[in-house]
Formats: C-alpha cells, structure tokens, sequence
C-alpha cells in the first residue's frame, strides 16, 4: 500500500472484527451491518491488501498468513486511533504533575497569582508554577509555541490572535505610608500638587495618566522619583514622605500604607487573562482558568 490517504478506516474495522469473529455472520452482527456489505468490505481488502485474508474452513474462515501477521498490529493502530480521537480525560487536580508556565508583570504577580496561589497548592499539590517575565511582543508566539500557557495583561494593549477573559477592572488611588502628616485628611488640588511623586514608567518618564488629567485642569504635580515597576513604587512610598497614584488592588491591604482618596479621578484600566486557541478546550487549562477567575 503506497498510500494511505485512500485507506477507508471503516474496513480495517471491519477486518479487526473478522479476524476475531472468523465468521462473516457474526462479525456482521457485531458491526450492525448487513452480510452482504460485511462481504463487500472483505472483497475490497483483498483487493486491496493483495491477499485472501480468510479462507473457508470446517467451523467459519481461516485466516491466513499474512492475516495472522496483521491480527496483533492492526488491533493495536485501532486502539490508539481510538484513543487519539476520544473525548478528553476530566482533569483531575490532585493527582495532576504538570508545570504551569504564566507571563506576568510584577502587578499581576501581586494581585491575580498570589490570590489563587494558596487555592492551587492545596487542590494541586503536584503541580508546578513557573512566572516568567512579561514580554508583550512575543507573547502571542511564546503562547502559540506552548512556552507559556497563560498571560495576564491590559485590555487595551493586548496582543493580537489570543483568546481573551476579562477578570477585573482596576482603579487608581492616592497611598502614603501609614501617618503621612500631609494625607490627615483629603487633600486639595493644590496640595496633591504639592507632594513629591513617586510613579511607574519603564521608560523612566515623568508623565503620565495623571499628569495628563492634571494638565486638562491647568496644573501639574511634583514627580520626583520614577521607577520601572509598581513594586519598588510602593515600597519607597512605604519608607519615605513620598505620595503615588497606584492601583488599588496593590496597596490596600498594605498595612504600612494608607489610601487617600485624591482630588481627581485618574481613568483606571482592565486587567485580562490571554491563552491561545490551541488550549482553549483542554481541560487542564479550563480548570486552570477557571480557578484564576474565582480567586480574583
């Protein structure tokens, strides 16, 4: 046989039941065909396999040589094209062993992968965790690839050919460390101005979100320290008299912190979960997602 794109599956089917059937009648009746279309489908393996394959004899058929060297490989290739084809296995958490590969920013590390982290050892003891840094230019090709299987990134922003699911929307707020003598209480336009500015940029840039709102109103604020991640922001407002704009989700647990409410309001943004379509169905990874989702 040269080629097998002509193969019909159906006969090898069937000739799987006539070997072990010996017999035309009743291997009819265990494919729910008819004897005839059984005999048919006999006639075209012949002819195709260039050999009698079974022969008349005293109790049914005897197969022949080159049916019997055929038996054993045969029943094997149709067990594991069946298990090729079958539904899924359900995901099983507990007895799992596979590693988890997440790109994420050192925002999202704190405020989706810590949340469900306990969640996930406890359930999944097994398995692994691995986050790698966020590379948005490459993520769509990592995830295709399979070298990561899950992204957390922004809405907007987010790289094309990935699924996608929106898991919350942040906003920003104005945080001090714990007794900062200026955030007594809410402060004005002019003395939010005033304070000394810590804020994110990977770029090392001193503008802005809020500088923008700010400049729509005619002011501008004293931004006096940039740093490339949200982290090492919180952790200088923390030991110092510096002030940030920072999400939410990041400081309000903090116990050496305290959130002020600012007087402006500085548009927020989403965070979402990216995964390529090449796992959107496998039930690991529906689990997984799923577990995320909740835990935010």
């Amino acid at each position: 046989m040269d080629n097998l794109r002509s193969l019909d599956l159906n006969l090898l089917v069937t000739l799987d039941v006539l070997l072990a059937e010996q017999n035309v009648t009743r291997a009819a009746q265990r494919l729910h065909f008819s004897q005839p279309a059984v005999s048919v489908h006999l006639a075209k393996l012949r002819d195709l396999l260039g050999d009698p394959l079974l022969l008349p004899g005293p109790r049914g058929m005897r197969p022949t040589a080159r049916a019997e060297a055929l038996r054993a490989p045969l029943r094997e290739a149709l067990a594991a094209l069946s298990k090729a084809v079958a539904p899924a296995d359900p995901f099983d958490p507990a007895s799992a062993d596979r590693t988890w590969r997440i790109a994420a920013t050192d925002y999202t590390e704190s405020t989706v992968v810590l949340p469900m982290l306990g969640d996930l050892r406890a359930v999944a003891p097994n398995t692994r965790l691995a986050l790698v840094e966020m590379a948005p230019a490459l993520m769509t090709k990592q995830a295709e690839q399979g070298d990561i299987d899950l992204a957390f990134h922004t809405t907007d922003g987010s790289p094309e050919g990935l699924r996608r699911r929106t898991l919350f929307t942040e906003r920003y707020v104005l945080v001090g460390r714990r007794e900062h003598p200026k955030l007594r209480r809410r402060p004005t336009l002019k003395q939010f101005c005033e304070l000394e500015h810590v804020m994110v940029s990977q770029s090392g840039g001193f503008q802005a979100g809020t500088d923008e709102v700010l400049a729509g109103l005619g002011h501008a604020r004293r931004v006096v320290l940039s740093v490339p991640h949200f982290l090492i922001a919180r952790a200088a407002v923390a030991a110092s008299d510096l002030v940030a704009m920072a999400p939410e989700r990041l400081v309000r647990n903090d116990p050496a912190l305290q959130i002020v409410t600012a007087p402006i309001d500085v548009p927020g943004f989403e965070i979402s979960m990216l995964w390529h379509e090449r796992v959107h169905r496998d039930p690991a990874h529906q689990w997984l997602r799923e577990r995320i989702a909740n835990a935010v």
